[in-house]
């Protein structure tokens, strides 16, 4: 029952599932959505947290409250409900496929960022009341060809968040980026490469969903159909070149040939959160790995890291701004936590501002 007009608007109000997760990093769908979405978040189910208060818990400006169910959600007068997590492996956890089908029955739309997709599922769309949709959006848009370097030709500089690790805040660099250019009056587009970036930005390609043979091209296309339209392309970058699980991030370096780079680092990590033995290289390692990969050795367009979004909300602003200042004198670049204290530093590197 997939429609072409599964995007949300502000008219939506959303029901964000996310029990267990409120508190922790894997709820970062419903974070990025209650940030950033277009459409309002009246309401939380985790049953872990009811009752308890959202923007204290989170340090989101987002008054909803928590309850513990799909069925007690109804009495916000939702009409989206979103399975706002990102688990590992993207698979819907076993035990909420009964509040997905209760929401669906009581007619609210589906908005689906797992890899299972749900749009046509036996058990699902039967339920589903007439008008409502169901929105898978890690699917592979069809057409795609192998990327062949073609964004090296575009007018445009294209700005690719790389990281240390996954779910670190390199989609959060990349849209508060884009909305101080925008700011500015600069021609500047977020491009989103992955289920959350979509879910707000009602459009990109979930880049993890794509067949390796045609991810390149992917990300390519993303780029070019934007570049010529735009003189600022704000990449969202996906996983790791130091995550042994991680394969979106070289599909992104290639097939956006960046221009700039930014490195999203959480301050303090030492290693990868779901492999602690991989050890994270000191910073400036780290930049000069993602600058030779991404020219290849001198065989592709250099690109260069212009600066460092570090992660600092698990720590005091007075930490904050030490470790920044610190990260500053190891790198020599511009270093910020871009929702603390702001990206002009970061977008003046990449515009070529003091």
């Amino acid at each position: 029952m997939q429609t072409e007009s599964c995007k949300l608007t502000p008219d939506n109000r959303l029901a964000l599932l996310m029990h267990d997760t409120v508190a922790s990093p894997y709820g970062k769908m419903g974070f990025g959505l209650m940030r950033y979405g277009v459409a309002p978040v009246v309401v939380v189910i985790d049953r872990a947290q009811a009752g308890k208060n959202l923007a204290e818990l989170t340090g989101i400006e987002c008054n909803a409250p928590i309850v513990s169910s799909v069925r007690k959600a109804l009495a916000f007068d939702p009409d989206v409900l979103v399975p706002a997590v990102a688990p590992a492996g993207g698979a819907l956890p076993a035990d909420w496929w009964a509040e997905v089908k209760d929401g669906v029955a009581a007619g609210l739309s589906l908005v689906n960022g797992l890899h299972r997709p749900l749009a046509n599922d036996p058990e699902l769309a039967p339920l589903a009341k007439p008008g409502r949709f169901i929105w898978d959006i890690r699917v592979e848009p069809p057409g795609l060809e192998n990327g062949m370097g073609r964004a090296r030709n575009l007018p445009a500089k294209r700005v690719l968040m790389v990281g240390t690790d996954m779910a670190d805040g390199k989609m959060t660099a990349a849209i508060e980026l884009d909305r101080e250019a925008k700011r500015r009056g600069l021609r500047s587009k977020f491009l989103a490469t992955g289920q959350i970036g979509i879910a707000i930005a009602g459009e990109g390609i979930a880049i993890d969903a794509v067949r390796i043979d045609f991810a390149t091209g992917a990300a390519e296309r993303l780029v070019m159909d934007a570049g010529y339209e735009h003189d600022f392309l704000f990449i969202e970058g996906q996983g790791s070149l130091l995550h042994p699980a991680s394969t979106a991030t070289y599909t992104l370096v290639r097939g956006t040939l960046p221009t700039h780079m930014i490195l999203v680092h959480r301050a303090g990590k030492e290693s990868i959160a779901r492999a602690q033995w991989v050890k994270i290289p000191p910073l400036k390692e780290v930049i000069a790995l993602y600058e030779y990969t991404a020219g290849a050795g001198g065989a592709l367009p250099a690109s260069k890291v212009a600066g460092v979004a570090l992660n600092c909300s698990h720590l005091d602003e007075r930490e904050s701004r030490r470790v920044i200042e610190i990260t500053a004198k190891e790198t020599g670049l511009p270093v910020t936590d871009v929702l603390r204290f702001g990206v002009c530093k970061l977008l003046n590197a990449v515009i070529g501002r003091d």
